[in-house]
């Protein structure tokens, strides 16, 4: 792309980079390397060395479809996440449920063996650990992933669990995987997941997963607790119905975006 600066300290590697992941939109999610070149303007070796950078990075994930961003991106910005989609989309039904529940609500995303927390409603308690948007944890001990991982196909589940975590937090629960393959199969069944300080202690929670208009589950929503102030019976009995309607409205409302028509603007 035609730069507008003369600066000697422009870094054009950087700009190029940043050039390929905002080629990526709502209109195309998905482009092989030809098409990201195109966009980009760039020659395609320079391209393809670009998206090996971004994907060694954790920003760019390659499949059989072609080229996607992750949600490591949300790292780059994410103070900006509070009026983006995905805060806009989730955060009435999060503050609703919350101010009901007078718990702490959240939507996360997977990423890799994590989850990152992308949309909060929070509710001032004393709890284990510190939770903001953009914090990370081990998936595979929280609800939020067990639902994320549960919901992956066999192929990306695979490379979900031998992916090294890069949360600070290390979990209470330290599974095998033929116990982690037991639990994912339970969250598939009952469509729902919960964890008993198995993230850290005197924390438990349950989630349900986000779906867009296809299905496919591309977040999670939970509701967290204190363990000592709230029993598994009423987590489950009185919290959980609640916590699946607001999945649910999240859900259609997801659905009702993806669907909504777009214009491409064209340059003449």
């Amino acid at each position: 792309m035609v730069r507008g600066t003369e600066s000697p300290d422009f870094i054009e590697a950087i700009a190029r980079g940043l050039d390929v992941l905002k080629v990526f939109s709502a209109a195309r999610p998905v482009m092989n390397l030809s098409e990201v070149a195109s966009a980009t303007n760039l020659a395609r070796p320079t391209a393809r060395r670009i998206l090996i950078t971004l994907t060694e990075l954790g920003y760019v994930r390659n499949d059989e479809t072609g080229f996607r961003l992750t949600p490591r991106v949300l790292e780059l910005g994410m103070a900006y996440v509070c009026s983006s989609n995905i805060w806009e989309l989730s955060r009435p039904h999060l503050t609703d449920l919350s101010t009901r529940v007078n718990e702490s609500c959240s939507v996360a995303q997977l990423d890799g063996a994590d989850v990152i927390y992308v949309a909060r409603a929070a509710v001032p308690k004393l709890v284990a650990l510190s939770v903001t948007i953009g914090t990370r944890f081990p998936a595979v001990a929280t609800s939020l992933g067990k639902v994320l991982l549960a919901g992956l196909k066999p192929d990306a589940l695979e490379i979900a669990l031998s992916t090294p975590s890069r949360s600070s937090v290390i979990a209470v629960w330290t599974p095998t995987r033929a116990e982690i393959e037991t639990a994912l199969s339970e969250v598939r069944q009952r469509g729902w997941a919960v964890t008993d300080q198995q993230l850290a202690p005197a924390i438990r929670s349950i989630a349900a997963p986000i779906r867009n208009g296809g299905g496919e589950v591309i977040a999670a929503v939970n509701l967290n607790t204190h363990a000592y102030e709230t029993s598994l019976n009423t987590l489950i009995d009185d919290y959980l119905p609640q916590l699946l309607k607001a999945a649910s409205d999240i859900s259609a409302d997801w659905a009702r975006w993806d669907s909504r028509p777009i214009t491409e603007v064209r340059n003449t």
